[in-house]
C-alpha cells in the first residue's frame, strides 16, 4: 500500500448517521498524522449534507486542517478510488425495527436489542443482505482494493454477505462489545486493590477472543502477565447476586447499562468469560435462562430497550444536528476509545496492532465451518489483517455457538436466494423461537415479513 497519507479518500456509507459518523468526526479532529477527505453517502442526502457542514465546522473550530467532509449524491462517486470504506447503516427505519422487537412479545418472546439474532435479528438480516449485496458489487466495481470496515448489525451476516458477493473484498467487522469486558476487568483490579487508577487502561488488559459477534468469549485474560481468571472467579463469587455496573453506576441508569449478572452466570456455567454486553448475550441463550419475561430481565439487571425510546432519541439527535450545523451548539473533539482510526493507521504502516475483529474463518476457529464469519483477535500491520489462531470453543459451549453460526449461514443463503421458506426453517431453529409451536412460529414469521419486507425486496 503506497498511499498519500495526507490525501486519503474515505468513503462513509451511512454518512448521515448521528451516532457513529459523529464519533468518527470527533476522533478525526484529534488525528494529526494522516489526512484527507471523508466522502459521505446516505440515502438521506439532507442528513449527509448536514454532516458535511457539521464535520467541516468541527475541523475549522479545532484548527484541524488535515480533514475535510464532502457529501456525495451517488454511491459510485463516494466509492471511486477510496482507500477505506466505512459502512454504518440502518436497514429501513424504526417502523420496521418496532415490528422486529415488539411483534414477538405477543408470543412471550422478549428481546433487549433485536438486531443480531432471534426473531428481530433474522428479520433485520433479510432486509440487510440485499443492501449489502449492492454495496459489495459497488465496492468491487469502484474501490476493489479498499479496506472495508463494517459497523452494521447483524455483523456476522453483513460481513459474510460482502465476501459471498466479492470474495476478494478486504473487509472486517468492528465491534466494541469486548471493550466493555476489558473495562470490567479493569474495575475488578481497582476494586480489589490490585492496581491504582492511573496504572491500568482498558487496552492494557490482554484478552484472547473467540466466538461470533455479540456472542463473544474470552478464554484467556491477563494484565502485566498476571492471569486474571482466578481474580475474576473470586469477583464473580462476590458480586454475582448484587451485580456490578462499570464506572460505579447502577444497572438501570441507562437503557444500555447492566449489572453484568448474565456474564457472571455464563462464567459459572462454562468456565470462560462471556465478552459481549448482557443485553446481547441473553438473546443467544435459551429464553428460559434470562428472558422469560421483562421482570426476569430486570432480575438479571438489564433492560429491554423499547423502540419508542430509539425514536425519541432520534428526534433529540435531529435537533442536536440542527444546533451543531447552525453553531448554536458546539461539537467538541473527543477520543471515543473506538479503534477505527488506529486500525487505519496500522494498515498504513503506523505500527502494528492487535484487536478483535470479525473475519471469515480460515482456521482461526476450530470446529466452525470454513468461511463462516467469526470474531477473534487479529494482527494489524502494513496492508495486512491476520486472524489469530484460537483453541476454539470448550466442548460444553460449542453446540450453542455453532448453532448460531449455522443459523447465520442459513439466513445468508435464504436471503441471497430470496427464499422465505428457507428463511422460515432458520427461524424455527433459533433458540428464541424453539419454545413456541410451529403454528405460532409461522403466524409470527408471516406477520413480521409482511410488515418489514417491501414488495421490491424480491422475496417469494
Amino acid at each position: 500500500m503506497n498511499k498519500n497519507i495526507d490525501n486519503l479518500k474515505i468513503c462513509y456509507i451511512g454518512g448521515g448517521s448521528r451516532k457513529w459518523a459523529w464519533v468518527f468526526m470527533k476522533d478525526l479532529a484529534l488525528e494529526k498524522e494522516i489526512g484527507g477527505t471523508v466522502h459521505l453517502y446516505d440515502i438521506d442526502m439532507t442528513a449527509a449534507l448536514d454532516n458535511e457542514a457539521i464535520g467541516n465546522r468541527l475541523m475549522a473550530e479545532s484548527n484541524q486542517e488535515k480533514w475535510k467532509f464532502k457529501a456525495e449524491g451517488s454511491l459510485k462517486n463516494a466509492l471511486e478510488n477510496s482507500d477505506f470504506v466505512f459502512i454504518s447503516i440502518l436497514p429501513k427505519d424504526f417502523r420496521e425495527m418496532a415490528i422486529d422487537v415488539h411483534a414477538p412479545e405477543k408470543y412471550g418472546i422478549y428481546q433487549p436489542v433485536g438486531d443480531t439474532t432471534g426473531a428481530g435479528g433474522i428479520m433485520r438480516a433479510l432486509r440487510t443482505v440485499p443492501m449489502y449485496e449492492e454495496i459489495a458489487r459497488a465496492v468491487k466495481d469502484h474501490a476493489p482494493s479498499a479496506w472495508v470496515l463494517n459497523y452494521t448489525n447483524p455483523m456476522s451476516v453483513c460481513t459474510r454477505t460482502l465476501y459471498r458477493v466479492f470474495p476478494e473484498v478486504r473487509a472486517f467487522g468492528c465491534c466494541h462489545e469486548v471493550f466493555g469486558v476489558q473495562k470490567l476487568l479493569r474495575e475488578m483490579l481497582l476494586a480489589g486493590g490490585f492496581a491504582k487508577k492511573d496504572e491500568v487502561r482498558r487496552e492494557d488488559i490482554r484478552t484472547n477472543v473467540v466466538g461470533i459477534n455479540h456472542f463473544t468469549w474470552i478464554d484467556g485474560a491477563s494484565w502485566k502477565n498476571r492471569d486474571l481468571f482466578p481474580l475474576y472467579s473470586d469477583f464473580v463469587g462476590k458480586y454475582f447476586e448484587s451485580g456490578y455496573a462499570v464506572d460505579g453506576g447502577h444497572w438501570n441508569d441507562t437503557m444500555f447499562t447492566s449489572g453484568n449478572r448474565v456474564k457472571m452466570d455464563l462464567f459459572k456455567r462454562y468456565g470462560i468469560m462471556a465478552a459481549a454486553g448482557d443485553r446481547h448475550l441473553a438473546e443467544f441463550c435459551p429464553p428460559s435462562w434470562y428472558l422469560k419475561s421483562p421482570e426476569d430481565a430486570k432480575s438479571w439487571h438489564f433492560s429491554l430497550t423499547p423502540v419508542s425510546w430509539r425514536v425519541e432519541n432520534r428526534d433529540t439527535l435531529k435537533q442536536k444536528s440542527a444546533d451543531y450545523k447552525s453553531g448554536r451548539d458546539k461539537m467538541v473533539p473527543k477520543d471515543s476509545g473506538e479503534e477505527g482510526i488506529r486500525q487505519i493507521k496500522a494498515l498504513l504502516g503506523f505500527g502494528d496492532f492487535l484487536t478483535n475483529v470479525n473475519l471469515p474463518n480460515k482456521g482461526q476457529m476450530p470446529h466452525v465451518p470454513c468461511d463462516a464469519v467469526v470474531e477473534t483477535n487479529a494482527f494489524f500491520s502494513r496492508d495486512s489483517v491476520t486472524p489469530v489462531i484460537t483453541r476454539g470453543m470448550p466442548s460444553a459451549l460449542r453446540s450453542l455457538v455453532v448453532q448460531h453460526v449455522q443459523n447465520n449461514e442459513g439466513i445468508v443463503d435464504a436471503a441471497m436466494n430470496r427464499s422465505l421458506e428457507d428463511a422460515f426453517r432458520v427461524f424455527l431453529n433459533d433458540p428464541q423461537i424453539a419454545p413456541i409451536s410451529r403454528t405460532d412460529a409461522r403466524k409470527l414469521f408471516d406477520e413480521m415479513t409482511c410488515g418489514t419486507l417491501d414488495d421490491k425486496s424480491g422475496y417469494r
